[in-house]
């Protein structure tokens, strides 16, 4: 079957009319494990981008799009967990084709049933954030995910108002962590605050003045959402002995790792593709994770993080919303719906 697609040919810059390109491509039919998905809506990340800015040149079209809500079409013959008629939400693979399509292959081990008390928008904005902040909290750190699992221990969280971040935040207080976090403008304050952050530090300032000053010495773990080649010198200082920092930005320039030995700290790399790119045996625990956030989203545990959503899904609107993205002065996430090329 063929199906409305937006793609690339290569990485070029915003703006070059060739940035995006709406398209039409071929869609099989779901064998094995994947099922066959509707796609509804999609929501753009910072790893959209990046996977544009790198694209090598192409003769055939490279579909990018992660996060997607859809309705399954069609299964394969070894799929049990969802059926045709189900609406998903899911994060996808990198290296298949993606979510700008109005049809796409997914691995039935990777979705979920959306939460049912949530608009497809609000929905399309969860996957990747979602599965990137439980694997940071849950796998990377020594947390456990359970209510009040962890009441007593502390997580520093930099960048609580981004898409991970504003994830982070409500599972780690539902987790029963206390949650310092960072933020610089009025709004940004005000939306970690409203999520549950116990403190709030201004990224402009010197963070360990901040924390001295509210009787903190040191924190027993840390997130680093935001530009790992400056957070990780200014949090190493701030962490208790033999805990851990967890990072999520690629860093640019060798990092002082030196600095972590007089603590024995651990660093741990959190790549949310590593399960599906290596076709772990883990890679299930993805689905398991969306299916949690799903009832914690039914019983108000967690809000949407989607701030914007853009109507239709093509070459222009991805653009704007990549060049939005792009700033990375987004608020919680963008979303975009159907319909495909119009």
């Amino acid at each position: 079957m063929q199906a409305k697609a937006v793609g690339l040919y290569a990485g070029h810059p915003l703006s070059d009319p060739r940035a995006f390109e709406d398209v039409t491509i071929d869609v099989a039919q779901p064998t094995g494990r994947d099922v066959l998905v509707a796609v509804q809506a999609v929501s753009v990340n910072p790893i959209d981008t990046k996977q544009r800015q790198v694209q090598v040149a192409t003769k055939t079209p490279r579909i990018l799009g992660f996060d997607a809500v859809g309705k399954v079409l069609a299964v394969g013959d070894q799929v049990t967990s969802v059926m045709t008629d189900d609406v998903v939400y899911y994060a996808g693979a990198v290296d298949r084709p993606g979510s700008n399509a109005e049809y796409q292959l997914v691995d039935e081990r990777l979705v979920a049933l959306t939460p049912k008390k949530w608009s497809t928008t609000a929905a399309a904005g969860l996957p990747l954030t979602g599965i990137t902040a439980w694997e940071a909290l849950f796998e990377k750190l020594p947390w456990r995910a359970a209510k009040n699992a962890n009441v007593g221990r502390s997580v520093l969280i930099i960048n609580g108002a981004g898409g991970v971040g504003s994830v982070a935040i409500q599972l780690a207080k539902w987790a029963g962590l206390t949650v310092i976090t960072t933020a610089g403008q009025p709004q940004t304050k005000a939306w970690v605050t409203s999520l549950g952050a116990d403190v709030v530090l201004d990224y402009h300032d010197d963070l360990a003045q901040q924390l001295k000053a509210r009787g903190i010495e040191t924190v027993d773990s840390a997130i680093i959402f935001h530009s790992t080649d400056l957070y990780l010198p200014i949090v190493a200082p701030l962490m208790r002995p033999l805990s851990t920092i967890v990072a999520v930005v690629t860093n640019t320039k060798p990092l002082p790792m030196a600095l972590l030995k007089p603590k024995s700290l651990n660093f741990a790399w959190e790549f949310m593709f590593t399960k599906p790119n290596y076709q772990l045996p883990e890679l299930a625990t993805q689905g398991m994770m969306l299916a949690k956030m799903a009832h914690l989203a039914d019983t108000g545990v967690l809000q949407p993080t989607t701030k914007k959503v853009l109507t239709g899904i093509n070459a222009e609107t991805l653009k704007t919303a990549h060049k939005i993205v792009e700033t990375g002065q987004m608020l919680g996430k963008l979303v975009l719906t159907a319909p495909f090329n119009a």
